[in-house]
């Protein structure tokens, strides 16, 4: 692990914060604001100009060209991001913090892993059943007990095997949980067995056409602390016919964990028990800069922070500029989960931007009150307000918008499941663009909102300005609103 890693500000490689600094120098301080209410927001939205965000991508690209065309977490270029950021919220006056956030560096088996039934079956490792990557270590054997099954399976994936706490009523703690694919995460599963008690999990597949053979499968996840297993829905099926089974499981790994951090800055004045937070992911994945993902939400509220420093804010306004949440919203959730209960209160909303510059973009705004009535339910009280807010905005423009769906793949996640109300804008991702859409936005149906999802092409030339520059306008008169009124959210 890197000095640097430890010490973020300090040189790494030849060009390390040389290059930041430089950066940095080349933009202007942040004027002052008229610090009232209505007025104050009409101004910081005149401030939070389009061509000052794109400056920032502009640094970002050039932190990916020097750093192997990657800002990804556990990257020099994700360190030298992390420097740009605290140099320039620090530079303004801003209390900034370098919050850790471990991820998984790397993970090796020592040997394949274990499966049989005492007295009977032996099955084939990496073939048969394969470990769930990073499983931690442990050997066990003990009593099966099948949860909540669906035998034979319906004829389309129904299984909610494991998805809820109550599917373990009566599980009979150190035994093996015996569950299905199906319906919700894997991580949902084996974080409901190992709160149950389990002393390690088999998941089979669920049995249809097409899931019926287990694979390899990175969950992500280190913190789930039993072994853990993927198996074919065969092994599943002849273990359950056979309720009474001892199985003898084990997993002999190594995980080696990283460290990289969450850039958290903090307005000096302001109401500290109401606190307004404005958060997007700084990283990008592996295989390219990540200009629009999501170097685009990270330079709005940069900018937005920037222009914001000098206003005696009514109520604090905390930005958050997330670690590894590529990865699975590593950093975001594991400062949610540091949080006390009090600290929890004092946050009486988060606003998310996770993609905003699309370059077959829409306005898509996330469905606070589930008016859409498609996946997740509503937002905790104040998400559909701050879902109204946003709509003023557009409204005020003459722009359409959208509703979307808060699915879990970004930084609200961990904040909605603390009851902490969210709301926030995005643009699209690899989904394809609607002819209902086109109508409204412009564009081209039929194709993704965003082409270089992903990919090394997510760089400069992948940004839509007009996008960039509204959504820039819309985050600054969200934010400053918040900070000088939050009479619609709820205590």
């Amino acid at each position: 692990m890197s000095v640097f890693r430890h010490h973020p500000y300090r040189r790494r490689g030849a060009v390390g914060v040389a290059v930041v600094l430089a950066l940095v120098a080349g933009q202007q301080a942040p004027a002052s604001a008229v610090p009232n209410d209505e007025h104050y927001a009409k101004q910081l939205v005149k401030k939070v100009d389009g061509k000052n965000v794109k400056k920032h991508l502009d640094a970002l690209q050039a932190i990916a060209n020097t750093s192997g065309g990657t800002r990804a977490a556990g990257t020099k270029g994700y360190d030298l991001s992390v420097a740009y950021v605290a140099l320039r919220l620090g530079a303004v006056g801003y209390k900034v913090k370098l919050d850790p956030a471990n991820f998984v560096e790397s993970w090796t088996e020592n040997s394949p892993p274990t499966l049989a039934v005492t007295g009977g079956q032996t099955y084939v490792p990496n073939d048969q059943f394969f470990t769930f990557q990073p499983s931690p270590s442990g050997d066990v054997t003990a009593q099966i007990q099948a949860v909540d099954l669906v035998l034979p399976p319906t004829p389309t994936p129904t299984s909610t095997s494991g998805c809820e706490t109550s599917d373990f009523a009566g599980f009979v703690a150190g035994r093996i949980a015996l569950v299905q694919r199906g319906t919700c995460p894997f991580i949902t599963k084996v974080q409901n067995a190992r709160d149950a008690g389990a002393s390690a999990i088999i998941v089979f597949n669920e049995g249809q056409p097409g899931r019926t053979d287990a694979g390899p499968l990175d969950l992500g996840e280190w913190r789930l602390e039993i072994p853990m297993v993927y198996a074919d829905f065969s092994i599943g099926t002849e273990l359950a016919a056979n309720p009474s089974a001892v199985v003898h499981l084990k997993v002999d790994a190594n995980l080696q964990l990283g460290t990289d951090y969450n850039v958290i800055a903090e307005t000096k004045k302001g109401d500290p028990d109401n606190v307004v937070m404005v958060g997007a992911h700084l990283d990008s994945v592996p295989e390219g800069p990540g200009i629009n993902d999501n170097g685009s939400g990270a330079a709005a509220i940069l900018e937005t922070a920037l222009q914001l420093a000098k206003v005696p804010v009514k109520n604090k306004v905390r930005f958050a500029f997330w670690a590894a949440e590529e990865l699975g919203l590593l950093g975001s959730d594991q400062y949610v989960a540091k949080l006390s209960a009090a600290d929890r209160e004092r946050i009486r909303l988060y606003l998310n931007f996770d993609m905003i510059a699309s370059p077959n973009f829409a306005y898509k705004l996330y469905d606070g009150d589930d008016s859409d009535a498609t996946g997740a339910p509503a937002g905790p009280p104040g998400s559909d307000q701050i879902e109204q807010r946003l709509e003023t905005f557009f409204d005020s423009r003459g722009l359409g918008h959208v509703g979307t769906d808060f699915d879990g793949r970004s930084d609200y996640g961990p904040f909605i499941a603390a009851g902490i109300p969210a709301g926030g804008i995005f643009t699209g991702a690899e989904g394809e663009k609607t002819p209902e859409e086109a109508n409204l936005f412009g564009g081209t149906p039929g194709v993704a909102y965003d082409v270089c999802y992903h990919q090394a092409c997510d760089t400069l030339t992948n940004v839509n300005a007009t996008a960039l520059d509204v959504n820039s306008d819309a985050i600054a008169d969200s934010t400053a609103r918040y900070a000088f009124n939050l009479t619609t959210i709820p205590d």
